[in-house]
């Protein structure tokens, strides 16, 4: 793993040579990354690999206009080079009214320790292991017919950032994580499909076995799917696709969406937007966790956030950008990489409130739909409107029943995330998590 603070010679030089060549302002974002992987198919090995890369991003101002240039050079030369084409750049451009640095007053002065960085790098016969591991589990399966394939991997990410402002700041993170995918059947009668686990370090990986496992199970579990007939019912989100209720909420409360007036909750400030006992929580400090950082990527200081408390709406993600634009205070939201601008971005978002188990919410559906695997990108935020292809299990009597497939649930998110009921079954496993939710009143088209 690489020292992030070695990282901070060389941002603070490519800053000096931003000044050198005129800007009046800048900041320099210095990337270092290592991937490893190991991956397997029906027990041989298929591919073993080790990448490392390093990129800079420069930043720089001249007034009210801004460029950015990329590298993953930063020999001296190279450094001159892309702060004199930097600053010719944003001397061409057009002004932008609410681009600009963070006030010194504003940075995050001290941060806390989070250990999102486990300092042993896995061996590739550790990656090995772990993917041989979950394959063999996954199938020694009853029913499982093939592998779609087992990979583990390492990533191991050092970041250093320094500013004009004063603001100067490193940290690593470090991502271990495998997967097994499997499947089921045969001919034109097979179904797939998988699990995995991850976390910042290897010690908090659940049991390769007991992953593969799963992923075999899940995987005969959907043999024999069928289509059911178009209506209009209560649909539940199993956890692992949940979550991505919550990803188009985050969009939609974006500040740069609200900002260009593309977001359906533009005037929902204040508003109830969820059930009165659901709350939106946003955690940047977690303990190791998969989206904690330190502090934001503008060098603000970053904190927790009930985006929406008991229901009602309390805040944008506001990068410095859209917060200007809004006229507000910006809330420590900003992200970037080395190639790209600051934007508004949350860390690890939970949906809180919900009680009960999933047999109980299950009960309370009655009849309906459970959904375990969604595609497509039918999702508008302008207007709301949802359409995706899904599959799953048929409910029936409170119970889950057939497994069900090429079918598309439908709805609107106003009435979507009103209509919430959440299980107390919340676990924080993606970043964005959430427990299982019911949702009633959804349009289910099958055949």
């Amino acid at each position: 793993m690489i020292d992030p603070d070695s990282l901070a010679g060389i941002a603070e030089d490519a800053l000096s040579r931003a000044r050198a060549a005129g800007a009046d302002a800048a900041d320099v974002l210095v990337i270092a990354h290592t991937h490893l992987a190991a991956s397997q198919r029906l027990g041989k090995p298929e591919r073993s690999e080790r990448a490392e890369s390093f990129d800079l991003g420069l930043r720089v101002f001249d007034g009210k206009r801004m460029a950015m240039v990329a590298s993953s050079d930063h020999a001296p030369d190279a450094l001159d080079e892309l702060a004199a084409r930097a600053v010719a750049m944003a001397r061409v451009v057009p002004e932008d009214p609410f681009c600009g640095l963070a006030d010194p007053d504003q940075l995050a002065r001290d941060w806390l320790d989070l250990d999102l960085a486990d300092p042993l790098e896995p061996t590739p016969d550790v990656l090995v292991a772990r993917a041989a591991a979950a394959e063999e589990a996954g199938l020694a399966v009853p029913g499982v017919t093939n592998s779609e394939g087992a990979e583990a991997s390492y990533n191991s990410t050092a970041v250093a950032t320094a500013a004009t402002n004063g603001f100067r700041g490193s940290y690593a993170v470090t991502s271990s994580s495998f997967y097994m995918s499997a499947i089921a059947g045969e001919g034109t009668a097979m179904e797939t499909d998988y699990e995995f686990s991850s976390a910042a370090h290897a010690e908090d990986l659940g049991d390769p076995a007991t992953i593969g496992r799963i992923a075999g199970e899940r995987a005969v579990r959907r043999l024999g799917a069928r289509k059911v007939e178009s209506a209009r019912v209560p649909v539940v989100l199993d956890p692992r696709v949940a979550g991505g209720l919550l990803r188009s909420l985050l969009g939609a409360i974006s500040g740069a969406a609200v900002a260009r007036g593309t977001s359906f909750l533009k005037d929902a400030m204040g508003t109830q937007i969820l059930p009165e006992g659901l709350s939106v929580t946003d955690q940047p400090h977690l303990r190791r966790g998969r989206r904690s950082r330190p502090f934001d990527g503008e060098g603000l200081p970053s904190r927790a956030w009930n985006l929406v408390d008991r229901g009602r709406l309390t805040t944008w993600l506001l990068d410095l950008r859209s917060a200007r634009q809004l006229g507000l205070a910006p809330t420590g939201h900003g992200s970037r990489g080395a190639g790209s601008p600051p934007s508004p971005s949350a860390t690890n978002v939970a949906l809180e409130g919900g009680s009960g188990t999933r047999e109980e919410l299950l009960k309370s559906v009655g009849r309906g739909f459970y959904v375990t695997g969604l595609m497509g990108m039918g999702v508008n935020l302008v207007t709301g409107d949802y359409s995706r292809g899904a599959h799953g299990f048929w409910i029936e009597d409170g119970e889950l029943a057939d497994p069900v497939s090429e079918v598309t649930v439908a709805g609107n998110l106003k009435d979507m995330l009103r209509s919430l009921t959440a299980a107390g079954d919340l676990e924080r496993r993606y970043g964005v998590d959430s427990p299982t939710l019911r949702i009633d009143g959804m349009t289910l088209a099958g055949q």
